[in-house]
């Protein structure tokens, strides 16, 4: 990877393994989520049935697509349509023109921080294979207005 990548070139600049690396492993965008009619986003602490929530990554990362079909993959191409994707998240930083944080990975170093910070999942998610179907409302932790 070419040193500071985030820094020097836009998010279409980069290359596949800079892309993946700009993920710092919270596992936010694994959690469950609902739109209702008025096109506000329900987020459930329910975590993919893939999300192993002791690392905070995908079990079966290569086959995700063809095991959970609504996975969706973030480009930048596409990131105007991930608005839901937390403050902290170095892909919205980054397209919104701000820096890495500190605890990220590719500037502390330690891809821990992420989970001592208590920024990822992994204090609180369950797994998608633990909720009924019908339980799945009883675990909504946010509603965040999505503009259409």
């Amino acid at each position: 990877m070419r040193e500071r990548f985030w820094e020097r070139f836009p998010l279409e600049a980069l290359t596949e393994e800079e892309w993946e690396a700009l993920c710092d492993g919270c596992g936010q965008c694994c959690l469950l989520k609902f739109q209702d009619d008025e096109g506000d986003l329900a987020v459930l602490n329910v975590a993919c049935q893939l999300l192993d929530i002791g690392s905070c990554r995908c079990s079966d990362y290569d086959n995700r697509f063809a095991r959970v079909p609504d996975c969706q993959q973030l480009t930048p191409e596409r990131i105007d349509d991930f608005r839901w994707l937390p403050g902290s998240c170095a892909y919205r930083r980054l397209a919104e023109g701000r820096k890495l944080a500190g605890w990220h990975p590719l500037i502390s170093g330690d891809p821990d921080r992420v989970h001592r910070k208590g920024i990822s999942v992994r204090s609180f998610a369950v797994s998608q294979a633990e909720v009924p179907d019908e339980e799945l409302e009883d675990h909504i932790i946010a509603i965040l207005p999505i503009d259409g």
